[in-house]
């Protein structure tokens, strides 16, 4: 099993979509660090395949010339905590947990807001209920 930047990938993928498990990468990073390594490593490899020479030589290649999991995912974490800080727009969307590119919020950005929570319609409900009894 190849472990790239901290992250095992998968055996049986061809290397150019096993890459895409690595946080940072894309298929167009993947396909561009496949590029730089040409002679070493072929696109079409699975990564049962590779040897240990080949997985250090991407693994170094992408560790030192792009930002990726751990160090990416604290740069963006420090981005919102100084939108969050400075009192911006798009961070009291952050602090309150509601889509902040301007999406409408009426209907639709369920998957932020969460599930729906009527509003009234228990309290009715146990109201009524002891008023039979």
């Amino acid at each position: 099993m190849a472990r790239i930047a901290g992250v095992d990938l998968p055996k049986n993928k061809r290397i150019d979509v096993a890459l895409c498990y690595v946080y940072g990468v894309g298929r167009a990073k993947a396909v561009e660090v496949l590029e730089r390594l040409s002679g070493a490593v072929e696109p079409a490899t699975r990564v049962k395949d590779l040897t240990e020479s080949q997985v250090s030589l991407i693994n170094n290649l992408l560790v030192k010339e792009f930002k990726v999991e751990g160090e990416l995912r604290r740069e963006t974490q420090a981005n919102v905590q100084r939108l969050v800080e400075t009192g911006s727009y798009r961070g009291f969307r952050h602090r309150r947990n509601l889509p902040c590119r301007g999406q409408r919020t009426k209907t639709n950005a369920r998957t932020r807001r969460g599930r729906r929570r009527t509003v009234g319609a228990g309290r009715a409900e146990k109201a009524a209920a002891p008023a039979k009894a």
